[in-house]
């Protein structure tokens, strides 16, 4: 190791830091990494026995493998799963109220909405009935309409087409002059 304690000091640029670190172990008859393996295989065994432990455990839950077990160890699963059971059941009765509250809510908006609608048809029918005009956006052309005693383009003029286009041309009041 250099002053600097760096490794990659001694390197040159034909060798890399693997290659010292194998020389090392060959010059030392030390294995670097059996440390880090043996860490590795440790820790290894440690998750395989837990992952064994929870797959027996979720197949105890299922209902199998309940023969290896003793009166109170049986006792206690099942009083885990009433308390699961429990549980599962209050989420089930808050998502059900929660979702009866959301569409009573939506039923009484909708029937809020229907009760406007129907007064609007009523006011509407009221009008018709009492010989008021419909609401329309050019009172005007129904007013005259109503006063001709029907549609307002009853009394429809054409222009032929071999007459000129008379629209803009003029006979506005502006252009109407005694003589």
């Amino acid at each position: 190791i250099s002053s600097t304690k760096k490794f990659y000091d001694y390197c040159s640029p034909s060798t890399n830091t693997k290659a010292i670190f194998d020389r090392y172990q060959q010059v030392a008859l030390v294995d670097a990494w059996e440390e880090q393996y043996n860490n590795m295989q440790n820790h290894l065994a440690q998750l395989k026995g837990t992952n064994n432990r929870l797959r027996t455990e979720i197949r105890q839950r299922m209902g199998e493998e309940l023969d290896t077990l003793d009166v109170k160890q049986l006792r206690g699963l099942e009083q885990e799963m009433e308390e699961a059971l429990s549980t599962i059941r209050e989420r089930k009765d808050s998502k059900i109220l929660s979702q009866t509250e959301t569409f009573k809510k939506k039923v009484k908006s909708s029937e809020d909405q229907h009760r406007i609608l129907l007064q609007q048809l009523q006011n509407v029918d009221t009008r018709l009935q009492y010989g008021y005009a419909e609401p329309c956006s050019n009172e005007y052309e129904t007013a005259v309409g109503m006063a001709n005693g029907g549609d307002p383009y009853m009394y429809g003029f054409r222009v032929e087409p071999i007459q000129p286009n008379l629209h803009g041309v003029g006979f506005g009041f502006h252009e109407l002059r005694l003589a």
